[in-house]
């Protein structure tokens, strides 16, 4: 279980992300996080695995006060935490599965991972990663060779090297379009199902956010203003979490 107490961050310029953010996540609940940009949901996730320092309160993750942890700590932490990125955050010009492999570095030896001496048994894992994900026949392509849906389905593929057990996802379709977005999402989907992977997304489009979460979490400048089920977002709902001008992009 994951539980944030009072989560605030305040950055160096004086801008409040978070302020006394508070909720409870249940093992392999689907939580997608909507809100407009700046209203804090990427702050939110980073601070789950401090990417981002929280300014103060806690984040507790199965009784283990994350931000207490020390360095080597918070190492052995984010083994079980995957994290996608909106924008994939491959190296470009290296193999698809160096990038795949990248994901067991909080399990090998520092030179292990610069000399790219990974185990047979690491790269059987990688293969069978990204066989999940569908693309396993390009495991020697330099990652920019791939579209975009393909990069982001080695993120997930390299997030799932780490065996976690909680998945974060910042905007993981946000520069891809309708048909390749509702692509990933069932990757995610599939691995919250079958393998229990309890996943925190954070989404723009509401329309993605029904289809796909068990349980919305909305930001509105740093403070959540709706938690429950996707049925429960109306039409008011919508105006008070986008603004009264918003108009809703749906994706089919």
């Amino acid at each position: 279980m994951l539980e944030i107490q009072h989560l605030t961050k305040i950055y160096e310029d004086g801008t409040r992300a978070l302020h006394d953010v508070s909720f409870t996540v249940r093992d392999g609940e689907f939580v997608i996080l909507i809100g407009l940009s700046g209203s804090g949901k990427s702050t939110l996730l980073r601070c789950i695995n401090r990417l981002v320092e929280p300014t103060s309160g806690k984040i507790i993750w199965n009784g283990v006060d994350i931000t207490a942890a020390s360095l080597k700590e918070l190492r052995e932490i984010r083994r079980n935490i995957g994290m996608i990125f909106q924008q994939f955050n491959l190296v470009k010009r290296s193999s698809v599965m160096t990038n795949v492999l990248s994901g067991r570095l909080g399990y090998v030896n520092t030179w292990t991972s610069v000399l790219g001496q990974f185990s047979r048994e690491d790269r059987q894992r990688a293969f069978a990663a990204l066989e999940r994900v569908g693309i396993s026949e390009k495991a020697y392509n330099r990652a920019d060779s791939l579209s975009g849906g393909q990069q982001q389905r080695v993120g997930i593929a390299r997030a799932l090297m780490q065996s976690p057990k909680l998945m974060l996802a910042d905007e993981p379709v946000a520069s891809l379009d309708p048909a390749t977005s509702h692509s990933v999402l069932k990757y995610l989907e599939q691995l919250n199902k079958e393998d229990g992977i309890t996943v925190l997304c954070s989404l723009h489009f509401l329309s993605l956010a029904r289809r796909y979460g068990t349980r919305i979490i909305a930001l509105k400048a740093g403070e959540i203003v709706f938690d429950g089920l996707p049925k429960d977002i109306d039409h008011e709902r919508f105006k008070a979490i986008y603004g009264e001008e918003a108009i809703e992009v749906e994706i089919a």
